[in-house]
């Protein structure tokens, strides 16, 4: 078994820094709008009745708490707690016709003082899984334990009354966590502070722009000492400012809080997350406290040999390379200061007179750091009936270790129209020093030869 896959099996009491753990659980949902209705009320009946369909594994519940296994052994609910905790899930629930599932069969710890970056694709199941922690649907399958104080922020102006005002909103969230009166007095100017809203804390939250109501719904969520903060995509909202104090703020929980973190945004999650887990189709795909591999596998998802068929397909581009200068063989790990040379083919399928290239280089966190223009530089591919060779000449390499790629893309010069693009291609290592932050678009020498 993959390490990163492993269950956990043990009790949150036999480990007191374990706030939230995550056994087996597993949640599906129906295509159909009248086949889910139908589901539902089937499941209520059999719930009210005390029977579940199929039971865990095939097994039936007695009218003495007991279960009944396919081969008629009666187990004790202890017994039968033991067995759950011991099996991943199968498809012994079943899936129902118009049914998937949207997390299946998801485990993982998560320790006070820890992040846990939660990534994937749209769809993968990350909200629902932050959905069923905070309490909000109920898990189809597992178990999951979460101890203390929790603060969600997993939908925009989620737990808000639109009709009360910010003030009212912030005593109401703050009791059904379950603070005193006098505690949210303390806390209220700080709230307010922090969601910059002054001006609007007696006005009704229906009226709030979006950006207000997300400021309102994370210091709401962070400022009431919680003991678990849930927090998921609707960050983007913000501006940028407010993002920064975000972090600030999930980077001072941390110390003794739990936090759980869905974004699209490598670089935030690489900067917050102590663990990464990587969903996908609701199953855990990688699980890991190496943040760059879990996240270069994330990116992985979206690569391609070519994303020609995404563009025009005007132009064709093929044998992509980068390599120190004065060298033929190709390289995949450079050194800071040399000078590097990206070279690709280039050959026209169309009368498209000429195309522009821009080359990107991203770090493994996806966060672009250097862009290439070869407009700036007044050059541009012409069409010719030959195949020509572009060369790149990047001089004193300026980015810090770490791993890269490139995107190489070829478009219309001065207009948003795409010929080729090429994603997340030449992966390289780069040594040296550190030189703090980079971001660059250098000064190149371009070059181009026709093969014959």
């Amino acid at each position: 078994m993959n390490p990163s896959l492993q269950s956990p099996v043990s009790s949150l009491q036999s480990n007191s820094d374990v706030l939230v753990r995550v056994e087996g659980v597993s949640k599906k949902f129906c295509l159909s709008l009248k086949k889910s209705l139908w589901y539902g009320l089937q499941d209520m009946g059999r719930e009210l009745t005390g029977r579940r369909r199929g039971g865990v594994d095939g097994r039936r519940q007695t009218v003495d708490g007991r279960l009944e296994t396919r081969d008629g052994r009666l187990e004790t609910a202890a017994e039968s707690l033991q067995s759950t905790v011991r099996s991943p899930q199968s498809n012994s629930l079943g899936l129902r016709p118009k049914e998937f599932w949207a997390v299946n069969n998801v485990s993982f710890d998560l320790k006070r003082g820890e992040c846990l970056g939660l990534i994937g694709r749209n769809g993968a199941g990350k909200t629902t899984l932050l959905k069923m922690l905070n309490g909000l649907i109920k898990p189809d399958a597992g178990q999951i334990e979460m101890r203390g104080r929790v603060g969600a922020l997993i939908a925009l102006g989620a737990g808000f009354n639109p009709v009360l005002t910010g003030r009212e909103n912030i005593y109401v969230n703050g009791s059904v966590l379950g603070l005193t009166k006098k505690e949210i007095d303390a806390k209220l100017d700080e709230i307010v502070d922090f969601a910059e809203i002054d001006d609007f804390i007696d006005t009704p939250v229906q009226n709030y722009s979006s950006g207000m109501a997300v400021r309102l719904g994370f210091a709401v969520a962070s400022s009431l000492d919680p003991d678990i903060l849930l927090v998921d995509e609707v960050l983007a909202v913000g501006d940028l400012g407010f993002r920064y104090k975000c972090f600030q703020r999930i980077s001072a929980l941390m110390d003794r809080a739990a936090v759980i973190f869905v974004s699209h945004d490598m670089a935030s999650v690489s900067r917050l997350s102590s663990r990464v887990m990587l969903l996908g189709s609701g199953k855990v795909q990688m699980l890991s406290e190496d943040c760059p591999a879990v996240i270069q596998r994330y990116n992985s998802l979206f690569q391609r040999e070519s994303l020609a068929e995404t563009g025009t397909g005007d132009v064709e581009v093929t044998d992509i390379q980068i390599r120190p200068v004065g060298r033929e063989d190709r390289a995949d790990h450079l050194q800071h200061g040399e000078d590097v040379a990206v070279e690709f083919n280039v050959r026209f399928l169309s009368d498209e007179p000429e195309a522009t290239v821009v080359i990107n280089l991203l770090n493994q966190a996806g966060t672009q750091v250097a862009q290439c223009m070869s407009v700036r530089q007044g050059f541009k591919v012409l069409n010719r009936p030959e195949t020509q060779r572009v060369r790149m000449i990047l001089p004193n390499l300026p980015l810090n270790p770490g791993s890269y790629s490139l995107w190489v893309i070829l478009a219309r010069p001065g207009s948003l129209k795409t010929f080729s693009v090429h994603y997340d291609v030449c992966p390289f290592v780069v040594k040296g020093p550190h030189i703090g932050y980079v971001s660059v678009q250098p000064v190149l020498d371009w070059q181009i030869e026709v093969l014959k």
